[in-house]
């Protein structure tokens, strides 16, 4: 039974969904294991905050929804989808203990697809940092390296598939928090089209269509297939992806044909990239060419100063805004004491920002985008480090005595990659084929066309038969 047990731990959702099917395993039997693997694993990992495990019980009990994950456990991040009645802090003690009011489209979907909510997951305050240490909260650790981060926002997410606990948890993405702790922890992490799922019924976008939703997976299917379940616009919102021409699931196993990748390891900003970084990318390139695709060093001529000023800015009057939307739907008055300091310090900086200056960012902002989609025009994909270093210790962006900005310009100089993406809309994805000689993971990182996630689940499921990473597991999972 016990073997059983460490089986279905690392089996993925959709193979965990086969099982349920045939009758082999129960969702309760499966609601159980992850309780036991939560309260085993999570005093070392801290990646689960808010245990959910009555509702839970009682979704195992039935009915359940007929769909592709009927009866399969997952957490959900606790900034982004809502679930109605659950307390959703953002990693901020001035929303701790609040409930919302209702199910995001996002969370009734994942119902919809069968899917049983165990817990909600850590994350920096209002998901602002590439590391996942709230004061709130504390720190969620790296099941590679405790000392470690598990990289942000979706850190909490990333630490509980990585160690076995679920096969795969909720997780978005408004600079690379999806594809930061997927490189961080060993993860396969893709970010969709803008658009591509809805973050109704609150939102319509969130700092101009930076941010996306979806899922951090252990495998390309599982990816593919909650993308599937979770796809589309709801009535009202502002962008509307492209759709795509069949099932992504479908599109897991078909031939990528000759692709034509364009290959940069230097970061856009000038700052440095860590060699172990360097060589991930390098030696991914040669797996690609390996395959029969066709990789040349390539780099569309971006002024990497005005990206970072331009997204800066927005990001800023992201935290302004976040913020006051908060103390409005709560009716608190935000009080600097309630906010770590890096926070109310990037909300100061927000509230600096003019309406002219805003604009004028998103403006160039857009005219970046048009360059990245005219570079995509010769190449296909576009592969660069995830990180520009391997994951780094605890405690890294922690301000600077008398500085509290300083954690911004340390994430600028961590994560000048990822940002791209989120700014042009673009569909990418960081890919676990690398570890260094300290057993740490580094991700690779490649950006399709616009709507062309198509593209990215062959090419990684191409990659992932290649080299297979689901046997590859952390010193602290579950045993």
């Amino acid at each position: 039974m016990a073997q059983l047990a460490v089986e279905l731990a690392w089996m993925d959702l959709t193979a965990q969904a086969e099982l349920v099917r045939k009758g082999e395993v129960t969702p309760a039997e499966l609601v159980e294991g992850v309780i036991r693997r939560v309260e085993a694993l999570n005093p070392r990992l801290n990646a689960v905050i808010t245990p959910m495990y009555d509702h839970a019980r009682e979704a195992a009990a039935g009915p359940l929804a007929d769909g592709p994950f009927k009866g399969v456990p997952y957490l959900l991040k606790d900034i982004g989808a809502t679930y109605g009645g659950v307390p959703q802090a953002s990693g901020s003690a001035f929303m701790r203990g609040i409930p919302s009011p209702y199910d995001s489209v996002l969370t009734e979907r994942l119902k919809a697809a069968g899917l049983i909510i165990v817990g909600k997951t850590n994350t920096p305050e209002l998901g602002l940092l590439p590391t996942t240490e709230p004061t709130a909260f504390g720190p969620s650790r790296n099941p590679w390296d405790l000392e470690r981060s598990t990289g942000g926002s979706s850190g909490g997410s990333a630490a509980a598939v990585a160690a076995g606990i679920v096969p795969a948890a909720h997780a978005n993405d408004g600079g690379g928090s999806i594809r930061i702790p997927a490189s961080c922890c060993g993860l396969f992490g893709l970010k969709p089209t803008r658009g591509r799922i809805t973050l109704g019924p609150a939102l319509g976008d969130s700092t101009n269509g930076l941010t996306s939703e979806h899922a951090l997976t252990r495998s390309v299917r599982d990816s593919a297939a909650l993308l599937d379940a979770t796809a589309g616009p709801a009535l009202g919102d502002p962008y509307y992806a492209p759709p795509p021409a069949r099932p992504y699931l479908a599109e897991v196993g078909a031939d990528p044909g000759k692709l034509r990748i364009a290959l940069t390891t230097g970061s856009l900003t000038g700052s440095e990239v860590h060699p172990d970084c360097v060589a991930a990318a390098e030696d991914t390139a040669k797996l690609c060419a390996d395959l029969g695709h066709e990789v040349e060093e390539a780099a569309p001529d971006l002024a990497g100063d005005v990206v970072a000023q331009a997204f800066m800015a927005v990001w800023a009057a992201g935290c302004a805004w976040t913020i006051d939307a908060l103390a409005m739907v709560t009716g608190r008055p935000p009080q600097p004491d309630l906010f770590e300091p890096f926070t109310w310090a990037l909300y100061q900086m927000g509230k600096a920002v003019s309406a002219s200056d805003y604009l004028l960012a998103i403006t160039q902002l857009q005219q970046i985008a048009r360059q990245v989609g005219e570079f995509l025009e010769e190449y296909d994909l576009w592969l660069s480090p995830t990180l520009a270093e391997p994951p780094v210790r605890l405690g890294t962006f922690d301000p600077d005595p008398g500085n509290p900005l300083s954690p911004l310009f340390r994430a600028g100089a961590y994560i000048p990659f990822t940002p791209l993406a989120n700014a042009t809309g673009s569909p990418a994805m960081s890919v676990p084929l690398h570890w260094n000689s300290e057993g740490l993971p580094i991700g690779t990182h490649f950006m399709a066309r616009y709507g062309d996630e198509a593209t990215l689940f062959r090419l990684a499921a191409q990659l992932e038969q290649a080299r297979p990473w689901a046997g590859k597991r952390p010193p602290v999972r579950a045993s």
